[in-house]
């Protein structure tokens, strides 16, 4: 049996796995990256476009560059893939994969774009988990969640 990795959106509507083993891990800093993720960097791995495969939904997809796509979930937002569109390369979002652990990130790309105190977050105080700070937040969301569980289902939502 080949062994496969999957991943897909926060709501479940995209769906995706990877044939080939994800490779050459990174995180990308550049300033298109983190507007694309709303966040300080997009942490990205990826394989041959011919190892990846769509098994849920179509993506949608922003041309950020003449040379560049980035595939999203149109329903939710979650950014799930970036590619050169020249290339049969295709990076998938780290944390779409249903076992993001197994891909930590290797080197770092667009430094020239790394917010300053971003090498600094390992150093922040840790809080809390959310049951033990607000156990009533969390039942609440524990009861309303809407979230994909981190593996495939026949059909979503339930």
């Amino acid at each position: 049996m080949t062994e496969t990795w999957s991943g897909g959106c926060q709501c479940g509507a995209i769906r995706y796995r990877l044939s080939e083993q994800p490779s050459h891990a990174h995180i990308c800093h550049c300033r298109m990256c983190q507007k694309a993720f709303g966040a300080f960097y997009a942490p990205l791995v990826g394989v041959p476009l011919s190892a990846f495969e769509l098994t849920r939904g179509t993506l949608g997809t922003f041309r950020s560059s003449d040379k560049t796509e980035r595939g999203f979930c149109p329903q939710c937002g979650t950014p799930l893939s970036f590619r050169y569109l020249d290339s049969d390369w295709i990076s998938v979002s780290i944390g779409s994969l249903d076992h993001p652990e197994e891909f930590p990130p290797l080197d770092q790309h667009g430094t020239e774009s790394r917010i300053s105190w971003v090498n600094d977050l390992g150093h922040l105080p840790d809080r809390g988990p959310t049951e033990g700070e607000n156990p009533e937040a969390a039942a609440f969301i524990r009861a309303t969640n809407h979230q994909h569980p981190d593996h495939d289902t026949d059909r979503w939502p339930a």
